[in-house]
């Protein structure tokens, strides 16, 4: 199965959690905070949202930062996604 966004929403696959802090304490699984950097899956047509034309800005294999409480959560064949629209994206990361 494929996940095929419409319009201008973007689906992301989140980035793991960094197990251990920079001075190298290991967090346990509770600890970590979930990032809000993500790569992206797949990328929707984009069109007209709202009555505005809107260009698609991110390209698939894109790293990129977003809001933190962004999206819809989905879970297809063992693997989560998050469905955001391109909005909730902040910044692509380079």
């Amino acid at each position: 199965m494929k996940l095929v966004p419409l319009g201008d929403r973007v689906v992301l696959k989140q980035l793991e959690a960094e197990e251990t802090t920079k001075s190298g304490i290991v967090l346990p699984g509770q600890a970590q905070e979930k990032p809000q950097q993500a790569e992206v899956i797949a990328v929707g047509p984009g069109g007209v949202v709202d009555g505005k034309e809107v260009k698609m800005e991110v390209a698939v294999g894109d790293k990129v930062i977003y809001s933190k409480y962004a999206g819809t959560e989905v879970k297809l064949e063992n693997e989560e996604y998050i469905v955001v629209k391109q909005g909730d994206i902040l910044a692509v990361i380079k």
